[in-house]
Parts: C-alpha cells; structure tokens; sequence
C-alpha cells in the first residue's frame, strides 16, 4: 500500500531544458513552448507529458513549472509546457475558452510531440483548472497517441458545474475569472522570445481577443456553447486511463465522485483538504508526495510498468476532522478513507438541519 511505496526523489537521468522551441500548427501559426527531457532522449525516447494552458509559461506559471516537470524529466519523460495560441509568447489570437480551435491546436501539438525523435510516441496531458478541462477534453477527442490524463480541479459539466451557473443563478465567479482571463490574454509576449515583433503580436491580440464576459452574458441557459467542452454529454468517448484530482476548498470537488461514477474508462479519484492548486504545494494542508504519484500513473500508463496503482481503491479522500471556525487553515486534521469502486458503491444520501449549535436528523423548524 502506500506507506511501503518507495520515496523517489533522486533523478536516475540527467536532463536539459529548451527554454522555447516553436510547434508549428496547420495553419502556420506557431505555438511557444518549453520543454525538460533527458539529456540522452534522443537515444533512448520518452513519452512527453503535455501541460497545455494560456498561463503565460516566461512568467505566470514558471516557478510551478519548474517545481513539475523537471521531475518528470529526470524520471525518464519529456515534460512539455506550451502557451496556447494568442497566450504568453505563442502566435495568433485567443478568442475564447476551450473553443475547436484551441482542441485542434492541441491535438496537433500531440501529433508533433509524438513524432520527435527524443518521444517514445506516446503522449500524456496534466493539468489544473483549464489545463484539467482541456485534458479531458482531449481524452474525449481521442488521438491515438494520447495514453493517459491526470486532471486536476475541473469539471465535466460547463453550464452547470464551472464559474457560470450553478442552480440557474449566475455566479460572482464569471465576472471576477473574465477580469483575470482578460489580463492574461491581452498581456504582450516576452520581447527575449518573439524579438521586435512583440508590439505588433500585442496590437493584435488587443484588437481581436474580445471581451469574452459578452459571450457568458448572452449565454444564459444551457445551449451548444457549453456543451461543447462538457464530456458529460457523452462519458463513453473517454477510453484513456484518467486519474481525477479535487480538494475540499476548491469549486470543483463534486466533478471528481460524478466522473468517477459516470466514466468507463480506467480511472482514479483523489481528494485531499487542498484548494485549487497542485497538491505537493496546496494550503491547506496535509500536502503529500503527488509528483511521486504521477510517476507510478504515468509508468502504468505511458511505459507499461506494472505500479500496482491499479489495483488500489478507485477512490481516496481526506475526511477532515470538526476543527473551530477560521478564514484560514494552513493543515486540516483529519484522516485518509477510501472507496474501492466508487460507481458501484453502496451509498446512501443523509440529510441533516440546522439546529442550536449542530446538525440534527430531523427539522425543528
């Protein structure tokens, strides 16, 4: 189980990083990325993990970059972190989230990966927020280089589990994410990047990316525009191994026991007291060893290893312990419980009132 599992934190390959290498698209627009692979890939090939996101990769997300993917690197995989197009140092505009041609980019982004000459053919995505969506997105989409997803704090539903509505009420989260998403798409490229043309890749974005709050307005009922995205339109085009990761302080807990429940795929769930970050560095609190445990994922999935994370429980989460109320926690108490076929699972639903001081069984309204 997991208290026998070896710790690994020692590199067994030495590796190089390419600060920016450019993937072209059909349409010659290139997209920006950077990628961590083994010094001697070319010799002895790797699958890549993709972590594909607008989060600018020079600045937004490069110290959690570097907290990731150089471990994979010197685990024996390429770790590849690409700006979308019209994001960070990437060509092109970004008109929207999770639009077909931000999926049609990143299945050609899988293709080109998988046809390097350091990549083994095989490909995984990981992610968080919109790199969790895009994940299962393009799990749904199927290439056939694409063996295994972990998708962290996202959700299968987009009309009625995302920032846009929940119970038919539009949340206060659509207008703060478009103020957040509006900066970031319209922030300029990295001028030690893209060189002169900085300005000119600027005004274009400027111009041409929108205001995407219009669209989520216009939208107010469940329609194709949020059904594109959403796999719960149809579980059954996942067939890739699928490894699902929430925590309790984040919006999108319930997606983890919905997909678990609805998916055919392989799958695992995990569910710690994080909120909406990777958990080997999440508040609060207990953080574990997750990098170690996208290994043995990825050695199952991408290279055929037999990990036995397979034959664990199909689920896992923290129970956290009554603690008194406060604004911030930096470690939940608690203890770990597990399921071991959560969609087959024998559950009942409770429910309980508020009452003087507690919860009660029965309403003594």
């Amino acid at each position: 189980m997991i208290s026998e599992l070896s710790i690994r934190t020692k590199f067994p390959r030495k590796i190089r990083e390419i600060e920016n290498i450019w993937i072209p698209m059909p349409d010659g627009t290139n997209l920006a990325a950077r990628i961590w692979l083994p010094i001697d890939a070319d010799n002895d090939p790797v699958p890549a993990i993709l972590e594909y996101l607008p989060y600018r990769k020079r600045d937004g997300t490069v110290e959690r970059d570097h907290l990731t993917h150089p471990y994979f690197a010197g685990f024996g995989y390429a770790g590849v972190r690409v700006d979308m197009r019209g994001t960070g140092d990437s060509e092109g505009v970004c008109r929207g989230e999770y639009l077909i041609q931000e999926q049609e980019d990143c299945l050609a982004v899988i293709e080109w990966l998988s046809n390097q000459s350091w990549c083994s053919g095989k490909v995984g995505m990981i992610g968080i927020s919109w790199g969790g969506f895009n994940g299962l997105q393009m799990a749904a989409c199927r290439p056939k280089s694409l063996g295994a997803v972990i998708s962290l704090c996202s959700t299968d539903d987009r009309y009625a589990d995302d920032i846009h509505f929940m119970g038919g009420a539009m949340l206060t989260e659509k207008l703060a994410w478009a103020a957040t998403a509006f900066s970031i798409v319209n922030t300029p490229p990295d001028p030690a990047i893209v060189g002169d043309r900085w300005r000119s890749m600027w005004l274009e974005r400027l111009e041409n990316n929108g205001l995407w709050l219009i669209d989520w307005i216009r939208h107010q009922v469940r329609s194709d525009f949020y059904s594109h995205g959403s796999i719960c339109e149809n579980y059954s085009d996942i067939e890739v191994p699928t490894y699902l990761v929430g925590g309790w302080a984040d919006g999108y807990t319930n997606a983890v026991l919905r997909m678990l429940e609805n998916l055919n795929c392989p799958r695992k769930g995990l569910i710690g007291p994080w909120g909406h970050k990777y958990p080997h560095f999440a508040v609060p609190g207990p953080r574990i060893g997750f990098l170690q445990e996208c290994l043995r994922w990825w050695d199952q999935h991408l290279k055929g290893i037999d990990t036995g994370i397979m034959d664990e429980p199909q689920l896992r989460a923290w129970i956290q312990h009554s603690v008194p109320p406060s604004a911030h926690y930096e470690t939940r108490s608690g203890h770990w419980t597990c399921a071991s076929d959560w969609g087959n699972a024998d559950k009942t639903v409770k429910t309980l009132f508020a009452s003087d001081h507690s919860l009660a069984d029965d309403c003594k309204c």
